[in-house]
């Protein structure tokens, strides 16, 4: 059976807690980027520092309609018991999303590129998009090529990221003729990363959510 979906509720509710095997623990914050321009209501997602551009990132099968919708990140903050944390957090994205609509997510399926099929995958086998830069981001497919200087270690990327000290962010990003990306950290860093997309009881899309396996399952969560 492929991968299932955690139980995103967990992720983006402030204050939720818990620990590792180890015994550190983790505490959830949620940050808000700000509006994603869909102006074709299709969404891709990928690691920009790598795969931004040229049309790399196939976009996304579930469609919305055309418009502008809240992007957010899940930032989990991790202590261990007995340390000081020092001057600063340590701070991990456990989770990213792309709200279309403030309606109760009844059910989850995993997002899929064309060609795709997730009925094929092997027990716990996922499709997503990999990392190297250990960067995520969501953005429309329009928008692929209006960002012709976010390569590498230089760019308006790389410098919102060294502004703010190479945290998590997230960061909203403007680009050519008004469009825009969302970028956050993934994670623990470089891997491979499935999205997730949400529906209502009427079948309609909630959210896009890229999981970046930092929140135990409950089964795992030593709590």
């Amino acid at each position: 059976m492929p991968l299932t979906a955690p139980d995103f509720d967990r992720y983006f509710t402030p204050g939720h807690s818990f620990v590792y095997e180890n015994g550190d623990r983790g505490t959830i914050a949620v940050a808000v980027a700000g509006e994603l321009w869909l102006p074709s209501g299709r969404v891709s997602a990928c690691d920009p520092f790598v795969d931004l551009g040229g049309g790399w990132a196939r976009p996304f099968t579930a469609e919305v309609a055309p418009g502008r919708y809240r992007a957010e990140t899940a930032l989990a903050t991790l202590t261990t018991p007995g340390e000081d944390p020092g001057g600063r957090p340590h701070l991990r994205t456990a989770a990213a999303r792309l709200v279309i609509r403030d309606t109760a997510t009844a059910a989850w399926e995993m997002a899929v590129t064309e060609g795709q099929d997730a009925a094929a995958l092997a027990d716990d086998g996922y499709f997503g998009y990999g990392v190297d830069a250990g960067t995520g981001c969501f953005y429309d497919p329009a928008a692929d090529d209006s960002f012709p200087d976010c390569e590498g270690d230089e760019g308006p990327l790389w410098d919102a990221f060294e502004e703010a000290g190479h945290g998590p962010g997230p960061h909203l990003l403007t680009g050519e003729r008004g469009h825009n990306l969302v970028a956050f950290g993934s994670g623990w860093g470089d891997g491979h990363y499935p999205t997730w997309v949400g529906r209502d009881a009427d079948g309609r899309v909630t959210c896009f959510v890229t999981d970046f396996f930092v929140v135990p399952s409950p089964a795992d969560d030593a709590a």
